[in-house]
């Protein structure tokens, strides 16, 4: 038999417990009811966004975690624009709706002329490409509401618009114009009064005018499986996904969007002197080395490695160098080749070199050789030599150092801008050779205009090279001293 103390203190427990799971049902309650009304939306500040006022007070029952929240509809503010070079410009809070885009601003006298941020996506000589308010419209504030409503559905993220269907497939253009001009633009928000980082990486590219991939991809497969090598979390999406979004017709917002535009680009007042898209950039003040994580990034995930130089262009990692490593990319398999004589010149200068000690060579035909076998040979070489030609693109992948360089061949006196200028965003200096002649420029300073000459003698397959001068360039450059030393031919 219990004692009457021991049957009080049971008694006691049986409250205690009735008690506790009648607040028990109370917190279940409570949760259905605020599951069942709750709605995870706040407008972001600066590009950050917070959810832990709206789940601080909020108590998980069991082991289930709670579902990632997304902002979902979000108020409709104020565009802010930027970055503003032509054909590249960067905007927080950019709208969509029913395939247009709509910048919203108290002013927008303000606002860039639309010409200088996209263009209608043809290519016809002579033709208006001028945009059209189906395409992109300016509105202000008290517009924004009967156009676009009081809320839009947030698409996270940067998002890169690339609003052309031209030289998609071209290797130059894509990753030396297109990628590498929206990446020097937006590294170089960085320096910008009241930026605030890390700096995210684009979330998605999208190309809003062609029908699918096979629209971007090249037919030799570089320059796709490279966005994937240096953007592995990003989409790129195409004119599918534009309409997908119009056909919902709801109001979506670029939390951060750049335009692209090649011939937005082109009426900048800096491509009557370099003639090429990404002219617009090249006195846009950007961080040092801006292109360098994206580079080891690609080599690193196509290659498997990163090589590892020493400033002298020596290659530390396996398998080591003895001397700095010259790339020879010969085009004489394919059009725009030298003469074969002076091809066979060029190989004898180069060898001399080598037997002397001066640098290894290695004379490649790109098209021979895989994706990975390509970056590799490019990201273990100091100097890069060839023909004007997309091979030369390749020296983005190829390490700056005091004494990387690229000698570019062209037919005498003609000249053109676009590998010099991918040399100077990687801090290569640069040589052009016009036979037994070279030419190079010091910062701020260039070739005047540009000259194809005669298409014959330009593209023809019978251009000249003093091998002796290229090899002279080269034990130049590969004799610079390293001890404090900078970099000024470029």
């Amino acid at each position: 038999m219990w004692t009457r103390r021991q049957q009080f203190s049971a008694f006691a427990v049986l409250m205690l417990c009735f008690v506790l799971l009648l607040h028990q049902n109370d917190t279940i309650r409570e949760h259905a009811n605020r599951a069942s009304t709750y709605i995870p939306y706040k407008a972001w500040s600066n590009s950050y966004y917070d959810m832990s006022e709206e789940f601080s007070d909020m108590d998980y029952l069991g082991s289930v975690p709670p579902t990632m929240p997304c902002k979902g509809l979000v108020p409709i503010t104020e565009t802010d624009i930027l970055m503003r070079p032509h054909g590249f410009t960067v905007y927080d809070n950019l709208y969509l709706r029913n395939g247009t885009l709509y910048a919203i601003v108290e002013n927008p006298l303000t606002f860039p002329d639309l010409k200088h941020v996209l263009a209608k996506p043809l290519d016809q000589k002579g033709a208006n490409l001028d945009p059209t308010p189906e395409m992109m419209q300016v509105i202000m504030p008290g517009d924004a509401t009967n156009i676009l409503g009081s809320r839009a559905v947030a698409i996270e993220g940067a998002s890169f618009i690339i609003y052309d269907m031209n030289f998609l497939k071209h290797y130059y253009h894509w990753w030396g114009e297109i990628i590498l001009g929206a990446i020097k633009i937006y590294t170089a928000m960085t320096l910008t009064a009241g930026f605030r980082g890390p700096l995210a990486d684009p979330s998605r590219f999208i190309i809003p005018n062609i029908a699918g991939s096979s629209d971007w991809h090249d037919k030799v497969g570089i320059i796709a499986p490279l966005m994937r090598a240096a953007f592995p979390s990003a989409s790129v999406e195409t004119g599918d996904y534009w309409k997908d979004l119009s056909d919902t017709n709801q109001t979506f917002v670029f939390e951060r969007a750049m335009i692209i535009s090649r011939h937005a680009a082109h009426k900048s007042p800096l491509g009557g002197l370099w003639f090429a898209m990404i002219s617009t950039t090249m006195e846009v003040a950007t961080p040092p080395y801006f292109w360098e994580p994206f580079r080891q990034r690609v080599v690193r995930n196509t290659v498997g490695y990163l090589p590892s130089l020493d400033d002298k262009g020596l290659v530390l990692s396996k398998p080591k160098s003895s001397a700095p490593i010259v790339l020879y990319i010969s085009r004489q398999n394919a059009g725009r080749r030298l003469r074969d004589e002076d091809h066979e010149d060029l190989l004898n200068s180069l060898k001399e070199l080598e037997d002397e000690g001066v640098c290894q060579v290695q004379v490649v035909a790109m098209e021979k050789l895989s994706l990975k076998e390509q970056i590799e040979t490019v990201g273990r070489a100091t100097i890069m030599l060839g023909i004007y030609g997309n091979g030369l693109t390749h020296q983005i992948w190829m390490p700056a150092t005091s004494r990387s360089t690229v000698i570019e061949i062209f037919f005498p006196q003609t000249y053109r801008h676009d590998y010099s200028m991918l040399s100077r965003n990687m801090e290569h200096a640069h040589y052009a050779v016009w036979n037994d002649t070279t030419l190079t420029y010091p910062k701020g300073q260039w070739f005047k205009g540009i000259n194809d000459g005669r298409r014959e003698d330009f593209h023809g397959n019978n251009i000249p090279v003093h091998g002796p001068t290229v090899a002279r360039v080269i034990r130049e450059r590969l004799w610079v001293p390293t001890l404090n030393s900078t970099n000024t031919s470029l």
